[in-house]
This record gives C-alpha cells, sequence and structure tokens, in this order.
C-alpha cells in the first residue's frame, strides 16, 4: 500500500497544527494504519519554538504527549511530500497556493475537506487564550478529525 502523507498547516505551527498532527497520529496509531505520515507546519514559523503551553496541557489531558513538538516553517519540499495539505483558516490555504500553484489539488482548510460546508472555513486559533479557548479548539479537532478518517481511503 502507497504510503501517504497529511500535513496540517496554522500560522506559528505552536497550536493548533501540532493538535491536529498528534491527534491524527494518535488515532492511526490506535487503529494500526501505518501507511499514513502526518507532520505540521507553520507560514509563520520562523525561529523554531515549542507548542503553546496550553496546547501541551489540553493534549495531556487525553493522554497525548506533545511537549517534544517543534515548530517548522512550511517548506516546498513539504508540499511536495505531501498527499494532503490541511490548512487552519482560508488565510492560509490561499497562502499555499499562492506560493505553490502547482499544489493546488491538495490544499484545502481542514473543516471544507471534512465537509460540505462553504462557509465558516477557520478552525479559531485559540494562542493568547485561555485554558478554555485551547479545550474548545482540541475538541473542536478531535471531531474534525474523527471526520477526516472516515475519509482516509480517498487521501
Amino acid at each position: 500500500m502507497k504510503r501517504k502523507k497529511i500535513l496540517f498547516v496554522c500560522t506559528g505551527n505552536t497550536c493548533r497544527s501540532p493538535m491536529a498532527e498528534y491527534l491524527l497520529k494518535d488515532k492511526l496509531r490506535k487503529m494500526n494504519i501505518d501507511n499514513i505520515e502526518v507532520e505540521s507546519a507553520g507560514l509563520s514559523a520562523f525561529f523554531p519554538q515549542k507548542a503553546s503551553k496550553n496546547a501541551v496541557l489540553v493534549m495531556n489531558e487525553l493522554g497525548i504527549d506533545i511537549s517534544s513538538h517543534v515548530s517548522r516553517l512550511i517548506s516546498e519540499d513539504m508540499i511536495k511530500e505531501s498527499s494532503l495539505i490541511l490548512t487552519m483558516e482560508k488565510y492560509h490555504k490561499e497562502a499555499i497556493i499562492n506560493m505553490y500553484p502547482g499544489a493546488m489539488d491538495k490544499v484545502f482548510t481542514l473543516k471544507e475537506y471534512v465537509s460540505d460546508r462553504r462557509d465558516d472555513l477557520d478552525v479559531v486559533d485559540p494562542y493568547g487564550g485561555d485554558i478554555d479557548e485551547y479545550r474548545k479548539c482540541r475538541d473542536e479537532l478531535n471531531s474534525l478529525i474523527d471526520r477526516l478518517l472516515t475519509k482516509v481511503d480517498d487521501i
């Protein structure tokens, strides 16, 4: 079976995209699916940073440790190697397509990819918010990733 790679993208790669990455990795591991690689990156991750403290805390509540995560800036190689690129906001999708027009057919917002919605396509950024905002974001990502797993054969 061909290996696939899913890339989650947000702004700084310290909150949403790492939470999505580790949620999907955890679910794939529990389902014994090993032909899908999952990574995350940011459009503005110019300096390597750890996952935000609140992101680490809310993921720990699910028994998922993201404390070793280090942010990465999106690169052309990541775009080329990915089978599917899922962004947290419409703006991220547009920015990637502007930089890499050839990737247009594999870049979607996460919400757009897992539903038929064409509006309200952004996962709200909890950066700078309190722990409850991070929980809300994590729970939304968890639900979206459950829906993503139903489409795993399409990737």
